[in-house]
């Protein structure tokens, strides 16, 4: 078996999976219908821009010269994040809020910080970078 032999069904196959007739994939491919019939009956072999103008239409290139189908998204993920991706998609907006400022937290690239004023007398107990200013001393002197 050639590589033409191969390739003659497997584009056929994408044109067909397209629901594209012959003129109409050969028109959208920049060729006549005469040389796609070619193509398919593994006569000839369409060149790199043939093969990227019938990929924009949506035919799977790789499929088409290799025999084999990128693995789709289902397969590159754990059960655990297909059914998190499931949950995800039917939840309430509310919901999809909530799980996104969850799994976001703390994973700001900005410095966060936090300040406390109090005004008064304080008295207790302190934890963290403390500063304290007592004021201005006063002498309070018996006059």
């Amino acid at each position: 078996m050639n590589f033409d032999s191969l390739f003659a069904p497997r584009i056929k196959s994408e044109r067909s999976r397209l629901s594209l007739k012959q003129g109409e994939v050969a028109d959208i491919c920049g060729v006549s219908r005469e040389m796609w019939s070619k193509y398919e009956r593994g006569i000839a072999v369409p060149g790199g821009e043939v093969l990227m103008l019938f990929a924009m239409a949506g035919a799977n290139v790789q499929f088409i010269l290799t025999g084999s189908n990128p693995p789709s998204v289902e397969n590159r993920i754990t059960k655990d994040e297909s059914e998190l991706i499931q949950h995800y998609r039917n939840a309430p907006l509310a919901v999809k809020a909530a799980v996104l400022a969850a799994l976001t937290a703390g994973t700001s690239s900005q410095p966060t910080s936090s300040s406390q004023i109090f005004n008064g007398d304080i008295s207790g107990q302190f934890a963290g970078n403390q500063i304290i200013n007592n004021g201005a001393v006063s002498n309070k002197k018996n006059k």
